[in-house]
């Protein structure tokens, strides 16, 4: 079964996270992702521990069905291979500081004489433009600044970063994105794309309903731990042996939630009928909860509460949710056939299609795996490619 983007050629100048995701999401599709490293590789193949039989999980996870290429971008060698790959490449995707790519030679106007119908996507922390766009951002920088850390944690408590990288992940989903709808555009004009696609700029959309909350307020909005700012009762809960998630999003599973746990007593209360009176009279409604379900087992309190569709969940730790029977069945995490690594096994593409088989196809491949295949394919004798790696240029 073919894949939508198997016919799409990508040259990779990217690494870390936000980069690399976004290829590997390309690469899921179907397109050939010819990732450029530098002699010691990408940079997450040092972010360990952990690690899988020596090989960094960080780097494991992100670059699957992708054909490594070793380059010395500091080598006139270097560039000129860069530009001979990205004349016949239909996407570019970069994450160099700003202004980097354009003094190395293979910023988006100079690629763009040479291949005028290219995709550039440029990933950065706070975009081309702007009085920040020389400032570097790593996720956990952009977590801060983007406002994503002033509301994560407890009331009253410090600010807390996202338990994963959410920063870079969601920039790199946004990025694939936009390539795909540029190629979109490019079959229907002709014409090739500049994407500025930035850390900061993903989580200021993501603040979403937070934004007119301001605007509504004046107030920039408290940390409120899992708690929700308009709904009541919405949040974790501590029982007996585990915390629990109950998200009562309406009156009508407030009623539900009241019959459901025996809270009668509650339920005939009319400061708390209504959601509006819910949350006006929050703290002694939580307080009243938190003391009962605390007297409860976790699957107590789940089993009564799904009894009458209320929503609500365990709060499950990594090992209990890659072992739950719904991701089992979904086949959400998969086995990735590797040379070296046993029973290595990740999170693959998430969609399922009636008509696409999105399947994992290679390995995220060793240090210039393919580099010899790669010049190969782009025209370079092997007596060109064996002083190339004389010069240490490959």
């Amino acid at each position: 079964m073919s894949l939508p983007l198997e016919n799409v050629k990508v040259l990779e100048l990217a690494q870390t996270l936000a980069g690399p995701f976004s290829s590997q999401v390309l690469s899921d599709l179907g397109a050939d992702v010819i990732k450029v490293e530098k002699m010691t590789g990408d940079e997450t193949r040092q972010f360990t521990p952990p690690d899988l039989d020596g090989e960094s999980v960080i780097y494991l996870a992100n670059n699957r069905n992708k054909r490594s290429i070793t380059l010395d971008l500091k080598t006139e060698e270097g560039i000129n291979i860069v530009k001979e790959i990205a004349k016949e490449c239909d996407v570019i995707i970069e994450n160099f500081r700003t202004g980097t790519a354009e003094r190395l030679g293979f910023g988006y106007e100079a690629l763009k004489e040479i291949n005028p119908g290219i995709i550039y996507l440029s990933i950065s922390g706070f975009g081309r433009t702007g009085p920040l766009k020389d400032k570097a951002g790593y996720d956990l920088v952009v977590q801060a600044y983007s406002g994503l850390m002033g509301l994560t944690g407890e009331p009253g408590g410090p600010p807390v970063k996202a338990g994963f990288s959410v920063v870079d992940l969601t920039t790199g989903l946004l990025g694939a994105m936009s390539v795909i709808t540029s190629l979109l555009h490019r079959q229907k004009t002709g014409e090739g794309q500049y994407i500025d696609c930035s850390l900061l700029d993903s989580q200021v959309m993501l603040l979403n309903y937070f934004v007119p909350t301001y605007q509504a307020t004046g107030e920039s909005p408290p940390r409120m731990g899992s708690g929700h700012p308009s709904l009541c009762p919405y949040q974790a809960f501590e029982a007996k042996d585990q915390h629990v998630i109950v998200a009562v999003a309406n009156d009508n599973l407030w009623i539900k939630c009241c019959e459901a746990l025996g809270w009668d007593d509650l339920l005939a209360k009319d400061k708390y009928r209504k959601n509006k009176d819910r949350v006006i009279h929050k703290d002694e409604l939580l307080a009243i909860i938190k003391a009962r379900l605390r007297k409860m087992t976790a699957t107590s309190i789940i089993e009564a509460l799904e009894a009458y569709g209320v929503p609500c969940s365990p709060i499950n730790s990594v090992e209990q949710i890659v072992n739950s029977e719904q991701v089992i069945a979904r086949n959400t995490i998969q086995e990735i056939p590797h040379p070296t690594i046993q029973n290595l096994r990740a999170p693959v593409f998430p969609v399922k299609f009636s008509g696409i088989d999105v399947c994992v196809r290679s390995h995220p491949p060793s240090v210039g795996e393919h580099t010899d295949d790669i010049l190969t394919e782009f025209g370079y004798s092997s007596n060109e490619i064996s002083q190339l790696s004389k010069k240490g240029v490959i």
